[in-house]
């Protein structure tokens, strides 16, 4: 099948065309850009030149796709208004027909969760950053009505294949020869491997639950002192970790600042239940000890 890929180019996004290709399907990859373009149709994906902002390329990609994942975000202050318009662009050109859409959010829209294990149905509590989140997740899976087979994932933390949160980090030890970390660090993160979370992508959209959110994260929380010690000692700088006080990190980082605080623990077996989805890359300790960042 062919899938139309918003964020091909990105870290989620490139993991989800790699996955799709090792399965025998093809990528549609949105483009901002010719350079863009070129990266996507140089490992064997085909480009779509367009962007969030360029609705009439959204609903071309998903006229020409079986299937849609929506991963791309524009980091910008008017993000949530720029997701949203882009979200009923692609929408309102499936409806009725009966194709497959996921829509990605994040565990951040429950907010800090403190000891709680939260799951689907737990009440949210977005900070700042990701407010407007809900608000469209609620407009994806409403649309499974009007003959979309609409999902919504919540990935948590996402590290492997040499990026996300943990790049910062390795970044931080070999650049400043210490990881920081915003506050105590004795806060906890849910993660997932970018691998496996590719995978349940693609699984999903060849069996779609149309009309149906999923938390999609891999193994237990950790806490981020003991990760920032774990790259810390894989960096040859062993206990060397930094503290940043939370009002300096929002000096420097913004909203993303409290974000990062947080306690955000999540977790659920419906993404096993539904798809059979079984994580199978090495976790945020192996990663880190041996694998993609060294």
């Amino acid at each position: 099948m062919k899938v139309f890929v918003t964020g091909a180019t990105g870290y989620i996004g490139s993991a989800i065309c790699d996955a799709l290709r090792a399965a025998g399907h093809q990528a549609l990859g949105l483009a901002r850009s010719s350079g863009k373009a070129a990266a996507l149709s140089s490992r064997g994906d085909e480009p779509l030149l367009g962007s969030l902002q360029d609705h009439e390329s959204l609903r071309q990609g998903c006229r020409q796709a079986d299937a849609v994942i929506h991963t791309a975000m524009s980091f910008t202050p008017d993000a949530g208004t720029v997701d949203r318009a882009a979200v009923d662009a692609m929408l309102d050109a499936l409806q009725g027909s009966g194709k497959p859409f996921i829509y990605t959010s994040g565990i951040w829209v429950y907010g800090d969760t403190g000891d709680r294990m939260l799951g689907e149905v737990a009440p949210l509590n977005p900070p700042p950053l990701v407010a407007w989140r809900p608000a469209v997740e609620e407009r994806v899976l409403e649309a499974n009505e009007h003959g979309v087979r609409t999902m919504v994932f919540r990935p948590g933390m996402v590290f492997g294949r040499k990026g996300g949160f943990l790049k910062g980090f390795f970044e931080d030890a070999r650049t400043h020869g210490a990881v920081r970390v915003i506050g105590d660090g004795k806060n906890y993160w849910s993660c997932v491997h970018a691998a496996d979370l590719a995978g349940l992508y693609v699984r999903a959209v060849l069996r779609p639950a149309g009309g149906q959110l999923f938390v999609t994260c891999g193994g237990m929380p950790q806490q981020v002192i003991r990760i920032a010690e774990a790259v810390a000692e894989a960096c040859g700088v062993p206990g060397k970790v930094e503290h940043i006080p939370i009002e300096e990190a929002r000096e420097q980082m913004g909203p993303l600042a409290d974000c990062l605080a947080m306690t955000c623990k999540a977790g659920s077996t419906k993404p096993a239940r539904f798809f059979g989805w079984i994580v199978r890359h090495p976790s945020v300790f192996d990663e880190i000890a041996s694998g993609s960042y060294l």
